[in-house]
């Protein structure tokens, strides 16, 4: 086992751990700390893969708007120090019926294709190439999907504003 299989195992327990710590934690600014653990885990991961650019956006968009969307969203309903309610055993037993469904789902995408023809090529990744594919329309362009992520930031962004502002009191 080489270093650089050492570090892929590192980082991967990184990402699932943050996860997993993320997913339990009752406090909910804690849970928010996780998923940015966990968000920059994956951002390392990205760099390990040689993906600096994608790295560079993961940090910029995920760690660097999402999260402290997440946090200042917090700190504005002033929730911050309250533990979230236990949930109840339905959506625990749903919520672990979902999980095993994605694992074998995943599992069984592993088992039927190959993915032999990836590490033979190495794929481009110059910013160039991705910046056309990003803002293509045509087969395999990414406009579609990025627009539709920009739409639901802001309606992040709106939820946030409203949960934010203070009801007057009525006398």
């Amino acid at each position: 086992m080489n270093i650089t299989t050492i570090l892929f195992y590192l980082i991967a327990a990184c990402i699932l751990g943050a996860g997993i710590l993320a997913v339990t934690s009752t406090k909910i600014f804690r849970a928010a700390i996780w998923l940015l653990f966990s968000l920059v885990s994956v951002a390392a991961l990205y760099f390990w893969m040689q993906v600096e650019f994608i790295a560079a956006i993961q940090i910029v968009v995920y760690v660097g708007g999402i999260v402290v969307l997440i946090i200042f969203s917090i700190f504005l309903t002033q929730q911050s120090g309250k533990e979230m309610p236990k949930p109840t055993a339905t959506k625990t037993i749903s919520s672990l019926a979902a999980a095993l469904f994605g694992f074998l789902f995943t599992c069984n995408l592993i088992k039927h294709y190959s993915f032999e023809s990836a590490l033979e090529k190495p794929f481009d990744s110059s910013i160039h190439t991705i910046g056309i594919q990003m803002l293509s329309t045509q087969e395999h362009g990414y406009i579609l999907p990025f627009e539709v992520i920009s739409m639901l930031l802001l309606a992040a962004m709106i939820g946030c504003i409203v949960i934010a502002m203070k009801k007057e009191s009525t006398q």
